[in-house]
């Protein structure tokens, strides 16, 4: 009879400790059945990271919604959880309104993009011959004429930045007295069209920009040598890329919490799908789509490890 109880009592136990397994991974998918929706912001690397990012949850089994928000305005909605999430935030382009949120820990960090990072000043090629000092700090201060334009003259004309995205070089611009005139970019393709159209034309452009991005591999390019302690004060160092999350994903969806931490999109990744969506004029969601389905030796690891 012990022997009878004995036997039953292991059957038991084996078949709980099957069953737990289970029982968790299904847990840890949390709410899977109400949307993550993740913040798609004005530049097209940032699609590219948040598209790959949900397709990845989708296959997981997660609804993913991708909601238009501008950069700054997302953060208030991911603090009071209307958004889950930004998956590509720049840390030297956010003014004091993010790290505010981050401090209060109404934002999450979870870790970086993954991306080698570079801001800065850049200007194509050919005006190294209207200013032959150039990249120099001192001759590009001297040059402001060379880069003038009509609506400018005799000041330098300066593309800023989208007005959403902040004023870092406007006010460096103004700290230093330079003789340039910063002009708000609408949008990063009429930031694109303007490079390409001064490389095509000759004409004078000095412009804020970042890499990495798909039109560098297209354009000849230098990039004005700021001096160091200008780019630390003015939050232009190297910058570093990193997501961040609505504080309750850990407890609503822990998988997808894990999954979007693991996550890491290279400028290898980035750039050639850029190119494909600005440059050739494909859709950002099927070349998205199309490459989480050919590179599943890639992310599926993240989402092993995540689990």
């Amino acid at each position: 009879m012990i022997k009878k109880y004995a036997r039953a009592a292991l059957l038991v136990s084996i078949t709980t400790l099957f069953m737990i397994p289970l029982s968790l991974q299904a847990a840890d998918m949390g709410a899977k059945d109400e949307p993550i929706k993740l913040a798609m912001h004005e530049w097209t690397g940032q699609h590219i990271t948040t598209l790959i990012s949900g397709h990845i949850l989708e296959k997981m089994g997660y609804k993913v919604e991708f909601v238009t928000a501008g950069y700054l305005g997302a953060g208030t909605a991911i603090a009071d959880g209307n958004l889950t999430g930004s998956l590509e935030v720049w840390d030297n382009n956010l003014g004091d309104f993010f790290p505010k949120l981050l401090a209060e820990g109404k934002l999450e960090d979870i870790g970086d993009v993954g991306l080698d990072a570079k801001e800065g000043w850049l200007y194509p090629a050919h005006m190294t011959d209207k200013c032959p000092g150039l990249p120099d700090w001192d001759a590009f201060k001297k040059c402001s004429k060379a880069f003038a334009t009509a609506g400018t003259y005799p000041k330098g004309r300066f593309l800023e930045y989208p007005a959403d995205w902040g004023y870092r070089s406007t006010q460096l611009i103004k700290s230093q007295h330079l003789d340039y005139t910063p002009v708000p970019a609408g949008s990063e393709g009429a930031m694109v069209a303007e490079l390409r159209a001064s490389v095509q034309t000759g004409t004078p452009l000095v412009m804020m920009f970042w890499a990495p991005h798909w039109v560098l591999a297209n354009v000849k390019v230098g990039w004005v040598d700021i001096p160091q302690p200008l780019l630390d004060a003015n939050s232009m160092a190297k910058p570093r890329t990193f997501k961040v999350v609505w504080p309750g994903t850990h407890d609503k969806w822990p998988a997808a919490y894990e999954v979007l931490k693991s996550i890491k999109i290279t400028n290898q990744i980035q750039e050639p799908l850029m190119d494909l969506v600005d440059n050739q004029g494909k859709d950002a969601k099927t070349v998205t789509m199309e490459w989480v389905e050919a590179n599943e030796s890639v992310w599926k690891p993240w989402v092993e490890a995540a689990m």
